[in-house]
């Protein structure tokens, strides 16, 4: 179910901008367009991506990344070739995200454990949604003693699933890169391999289980 905003609500990539100069406009126009976001996780696969360090300089030359989880931009400003998603389901704004990725991307790929798999916040589905609400707002030990428990609901706040799902169970995803996050060179080389048209590859040394 989707959340309506207020017709009045004026969002940041709503409001006036300066013009960007129409060379460098042109210029960014030409790259290929790149689209990133992260949904329930610790933002550890976005910092593998700056991890890459001098490397990201020579991948800008080639890609456009317009949106992402470092600006306010809230959603997809141009059809993108490539999305990149880290971490899992965990409400219905997730799932409106999501689905906004998959309609405006053409490939879409799965990016770290809680992309996948649900990572360490589908530690949540083995108890009910109402359990985890208990302890985590009435039993809570740190919860403020003078004020009465109390679970918060706003029309603002995205409702919580009653799982935490992994990306592929909503919509249908492309790619898969695993890792708790994968490693900036990881990264390097997916991207480039769709930037250069070469057949998508991860190296096998990824797959570890230590």
């Amino acid at each position: 179910m989707s959340r309506r905003s207020p017709a009045d609500t004026t969002f940041a990539h709503d409001l006036p901008a300066t013009p960007m100069d129409p060379a460098a406009m042109a210029a960014r126009e030409d790259k290929i367009q790149v689209a990133m976001i992260a949904l329930c996780g610790c933002w550890g696969c976005t910092l593998s991506l700056l991890d890459m360090d001098e490397d990201l300089l020579a991948l800008l030359q080639k890609v456009n990344i317009n949106r992402s989880s470092f600006t306010d931009i809230k959603k997809i400003p141009v059809r993108s070739a490539i999305g990149f998603v880290e971490g899992g389901v965990a409400n219905e704004e997730n799932i409106e995200t999501l689905e906004h990725f998959r309609e405006n991307c053409d490939v879409l790929i799965a990016v770290g454990a809680c992309a996948i798999w649900g990572g360490v916040p589908a530690m949540r589905n083995m108890t009910p949604l109402a359990g985890c609400l208990r302890e985590a707002y009435v039993d809570s030990v740190t919860r403020p003693v003078e004020q009465p428990p109390t679970i918060p609901y706003h029309p603002d706040i995205p409702r919580i699933t009653k799982q935490v799902y992994p990306l592929h169970e909503v919509v249908k995803i492309d790619y898969f890169i695993p890792g708790c996050p994968p490693g900036a060179q990881v990264i390097k080389t997916v991207l480039d391999d769709l930037v250069n048209g070469r057949p998508f590859g991860i190296p096998a040394a990824i797959n570890r289980y230590d």
